[in-house]
């Protein structure tokens, strides 16, 4: 055991015990040192001590006197009031702009907490004191921390408690576990802080050597690298990826598994041609139910509002019926899905309902027709190619599938979804089709509102009443079209339902021809009471996102595969009778990246990459043009609040896109023969600055083939962007540009 210096002064800081170490103490003699007499020259508070078996000398740095002599209560009491606090400045709250604008305070407040406490922390383990006043401190952190939660647990930008109190502790709970650590090594090996120093050193150089190596992947892509053009933008600040000196899963380990626990019955159901439901559920066969869920559709935007309770009006509507194998259970022709029930466990099937061939063709109403109603000058008639080119496939239109990856962003698509990286670069097959990737892809806002609306309408603020999203024009102009949500949400209602003149208005039933949302707003995923956005279940949880013992995803990915296959059958059946064949127009979201912990992402991998399989080998690449892209990348979480690397993938979001190779070979071609430069349009954008206005004006050049309007094709990809481009002439706000030329930097 240490002997203190004088007998009156209270114990410092650093006077630790090893009461716990018999071993030690027997072999270890601590001495105090006769003061020298030149010692009044360092100070009355310096103490010096030796500790004769381990030749150790440990020499006290110059504390303030006023430091040393503090009580530990008072010393304590005033650390309490710091933590608590800077935790309830970290409380301030706004809107989602001032979240973004605070951000950096907010982090810095946290942190500062986090310290505070953990100096409490260490003294209450490492330092001499009263029973009593440990008691009554670990009393008064439990008091507070209760307080703090009563005070705010929200889940939203309003209130935000919860979201502090987990990073609050994902960094609290590791951090005092090292010092923890250290200080036990300290107590039991002699020489400790010379073994530390060398491990520290080794330690360091390898942190260094793998931020080299993650900053070099950071630049890496699926056929290219990012690179360092004079006079292009380049990304702000110190860009240094801190966030992958994480192994996968460190962020969420303690939230469970991210895998689904089967149902506990096997359950086989499916529909035939004639619309009968046929189950099995081997020793349940006596106690099953169906739900039939409603096809919202046809509801109109007052129905399908989240904030009023969408998920509840699907229950609502959803009738539950016995099954009985002894007489057919027929379903309506516009149910797309149903729960089977077997006592305990639950199955979805899906299916694609009225068949395509049965569907009628749409005439758009006139007031709200997206065709043009004359040709205007800045119309191309049909595109030809010379001799030795096949007109028949060159004037086929282009199939279009859009998977938006909500928050992810360029780099989290290759750290989280590794196998579906290593499949899309076999999707690129010259001579078939080809892959195109943007590295500089930047978003225009900050969340999905902005970003999504730019890519589907092609403007922020709509400047017409009653505004049409891009698979509308699709559908105007004689595609099938298909949306998939699987978040129990309606883009059209959430994000522009404002802007329509009557909240009776279909937006779906204008623009759909098949829409499937309401199995995922199902109570054992969507929760119909409480909050259904929080951290640990419904769409933005950092747990696995399951439903009936599978990835929410899988249902949607089910009910995409069923559209392609009918789709590409009847293609297929109406090609061979030398009929026009219409094409589709197929949207789907996966909110697998929203999440603060950016692990969930990992579940989506395996289903993302079947899904390019099978893309690939069944030969749609051939004349589909398939866009894999996010709205932004990761806006919440520890390298978003802590480090500029976080900020700038959340405006680098992950795009590319296959293209079938007539469709590159005529971009190339009219490019070489039409361009104010000789460049080819998909090499040059993939490192020019590029945005979600880019994407809208690639659909709607898709849209009209094999006709499109001038303008929307030199805004599209298919036509080289302005080399140098900036924020402003990009339409990126100055707030969240991190991608900047040499003379705007």
């Amino acid at each position: 055991m240490y002997s203190r210096s004088s007998p009156g002064d209270s114990l410092p800081l650093y006077n630790w015990v090893n009461s716990s170490s018999s071993s030690r103490a027997s072999t270890s003699t601590l001495e105090t040192q006769p003061a020298s007499p030149d010692s009044s020259t360092r100070g009355s508070t310096d103490l010096y001590y030796e500790v004769s078996s381990k030749h150790r000398k440990v020499v006290s740095s110059k504390w303030p006197s006023l430091f040393l002599h503090v009580p530990k209560p008072t010393f304590i009491t005033g650390l309490l009031t710091i933590f608590t606090a800077s935790y309830l400045l970290s409380l301030q709250a706004g809107d989602l702009l001032f979240i973004n604008e605070h951000l950096g305070i907010i982090g810095t407040e946290l942190l500062l907490s986090i310290i505070s406490l953990t100096v409490v922390t260490v003294l209450l383990y490492a330092s001499r004191m009263r029973s009593n006043t440990r008691r009554g401190t670990l009393l008064a952190i439990a008091f507070i921390f209760a307080t703090l939660y009563c005070y705010d647990h929200g889940e939203r930008f309003e209130r935000h408690g919860f979201y502090n109190l987990l990073v609050f502790f994902v960094i609290f709970i590791p951090l005092n576990l090292v010092i923890a650590l250290f200080y036990v090594l300290w107590c039991k090996i002699g020489n400790f802080l010379v073994y530390f120093s060398i491990l520290l050193a080794i330690g360091g150089v390898s942190v260094c050597v793998s931020l080299v190596n993650y900053r070099w992947a950071f630049n890496q892509g699926t056929l290219g690298v990012f690179q360092y053009i004079p006079g292009e933008c380049q990304w702000t600040g110190r860009n240094i990826p801190y966030i992958d000196l994480l192994p996968a899963g460190a962020q969420n380990f303690w939230a469970g598994s991210m895998y689904c626990r089967p149902e506990s019955q096997h359950i086989k159901a499916s529909v035939d041609g004639n619309g009968v439901l046929l189950v099995s559920c081997g020793s349940h066969d006596k106690d099953v139910f169906v739900d039939v869920l409603p096809e919202t559709r046809e509801w109109p935007l007052k129905d399908k509002d989240i904030w009023a309770a969408f998920n509840h009006l699907i229950l609502k509507e959803t009738i539950r019926l016995p099954y009985s194998s002894s007489r057919p259970f027929v379903l309506n022709e516009t149910t797309q899905a149903v729960v089977v029930r077997c006592g305990s466990s639950s199955t979805i099937v899906t299916r694609v309902s009225p068949p395509i061939a049965r569907l009628p063709d749409y005439v758009p109403p006139s007031d709200s027709d997206t065709r043009p109603s004359s040709d205007p000058p800045s119309i191309l008639r049909p595109i030809r190619f010379d001799a030795s080119g096949a007109p028949q496939m060159q004037l086929q239109r282009p199939n279009a599938v859009y998977l938006m990856l909500d928050a992810v962003s360029r780099r989290q698509f290759y750290r989280r979804l590794p196998k579906s990286a290593q499949v899309l670069k076999t999707i690129h097959r010259p001579g078939s089709h080809r892959l195109v990737e943007l590295y500089r892809y930047h978003s225009v806002g900050y969340s999905t509102d902005n970003n999504t609306k730019a890519a589907y309408m092609g403007e922020i603020f709509p400047s017409n009443p009653n505004p049409l999203p891009i698979w509308a024009y699709y559908r105007d102009r004689g595609y099938v079209t298909a949306r998939i949500e699987d978040s129990c949400d309606d883009w059209t209602k959430k994000y522009i339902g404002r802007n329509f003149e009557s909240q009776e208005y279909s937006v779906g039933n204008r623009s759909l021809d098949y829409e499937l949302t309401s199995p995922f707003c199902m109570p054992e995923y969507f929760p119909n009471v409480g909050n259904a956005y929080g951290n640990f279940k419904g769409p933005n949880s950092i747990t696995a996102r399951c439903l009936y013992g599978r990835y929410v995803h899988n249902w949607a990915f089910d009910y995409l595969y069923q559209l392609q296959s009918e789709l590409r059958e009847y293609r297929a059946k109406q090609l061979a009778h030398q009929k026009d064949a219409r094409p589709y127009m197929i949207s789907a979201t996966f909110l697998e990246g929203h999440e603060g912990t950016g692990e969930v992402l990992r579940t989506l991998d395996n289903s993302l990459a079947e899904f390019l399989e099978s893309m690939r080998d069944s030969g749609e690449l051939n004349d589909t043009v398939l866009l894999i892209g996010a709205d932004h990348g990761l806006h919440m979480g520890l390298n978003f609040a802590f480090f500029q690397n976080g900020r700038i993938e959340h405006q680098n979001p992950f795009f590319a896109m296959s293209v079938p190779e007539w469709l590159h070979e005529f971009s190339e071609k009219y490019q070489a023969e039409n361009g104010s430069e000789s460049v080819s349009p998909f090499a040059a954008n993939e490192q020019r600055l590029t945005t979600p206005f880019e994407t809208f004006h690639t659909f709607r050049v898709l849209a009209d083939w094999p006709e499109f309007e001038i303008d929307s094709w030199k805004r599209s990809l298919f036509a080289p962007q302005r080399a140098g481009r900036t924020c402003e002439e990009a339409g990126i706000g100055a707030n969240f540009c991190m991608c900047k030329t040499p003379a705007t930097q």
